[in-house]
């Protein structure tokens, strides 16, 4: 990722962590006979071996500094990831994703009180412009109850305030620490409860879950880069863009076909988008 321009690095960097978690999600979707806690399990298992793979190549400190906004950064993300992959188990694939990317809303909000973030007020419209498209992407699907409607709007909360550790980071510990403590937290929580509920897996779901790690690896990494090199308010926005991407692969993977609201709605959001970070250049 070294190769990434200088000009709206931030960016650039949000846009890939966009393209790996919709792999992700696609991937955590197509395992549903893998229970939640044990996904998360493989997921921090891998990552957790590229983070040491890559502490001990670059002699990095592995514990950090920061250690309270490091760890509050694990749990809260942890306690983000298990109601996100349960919305996803319980829910389209679209639709768990556009509640999810509620986050950048939250963490712009968060960090305009815990990290001093400025945000203009017309920021706010842009964000509604955003919000909007994605309850059009949404819209009225009776599959969703609203026990899985309000869990993935906490997820969204808790993924605001893990955005927010990491910015909290900024500066302080190196990004791949800030990466590692994600699986330090995960990794004892989900084993112990995988000692109790264990699904074991087969064929190319072994596969997948590696892939799983890897890309989550890669997508934490580019959204730690991107918090700590702009303002949250200019990079989180293009998270947004993960809703289209959701839109697609459930159309062609899962057989979710959108409707015409669905196609308005991603209209507003790369408006909101763009009218975003166009301000935020002057």
């Amino acid at each position: 990722m070294r190769s990434i321009p200088e000009k709206n690095r931030g960016i650039w960097y949000m846009l890939i962590a966009v393209v790996c978690f919709a792999g992700v999600n696609a991937m955590a979707k197509w395992m549903d006979r893998i229970p939640v806690h044990e996904l998360v399990f493989f997921r921090s298992l891998v990552s957790l071996g590229f983070c040491v793979w890559y502490i001990r190549r670059y002699r990095l400190s592995p514990w950090g500094n920061n250690r309270k906004w490091l760890i509050l950064r694990g749990v809260f993300g942890l306690a983000a990831l298990l109601l996100f992959f349960s919305t996803l188990k319980h829910m389209p694939l679209a639709s768990a994703t556009v509640i999810q990317y509620l986050s950048p809303v939250f963490t712009v909000f968060i960090a305009s009180k815990w990290n001093n973030q400025a945000v203009r007020p017309i920021q706010w419209l842009f964000f509604a412009i955003s919000f909007s498209g994605i309850l059009l992407i949404k819209g009225w699907d009776s599959r969703i109850a609203p026990t899985w409607l309000a869990a993935g709007i906490a997820s969204s909360f808790l993924a605001g305030l893990a955005y927010n550790a990491i910015i909290k980071a900024k500066g302080i510990d190196h990004p791949m620490i800030i990466v590692m403590y994600f699986p330090l937290v995960a990794l004892p929580f989900t084993g112990l409860w995988c000692l109790f509920d264990w699904v074991t897996p087969r064929g190319a779901e072994w596969l997948a879950l590696f892939l799983m790690g890897a890309l989550t690896q890669a997508a934490q990494y580019a959204t730690t880069m991107a918090l700590h090199s702009d303002d949250a308010s200019k990079v989180t926005p293009w998270s947004y863009f993960g809703a289209i991407i959701a839109l697609i692969m459930g159309f062609f993977f899962f057989g979710e076909i959108p409707l015409w609201w669905s196609l308005i709605g991603m209209a507003l959001v790369v408006t909101g988008v763009v009218l975003n970070a166009s301000l935020r250049k002057t």
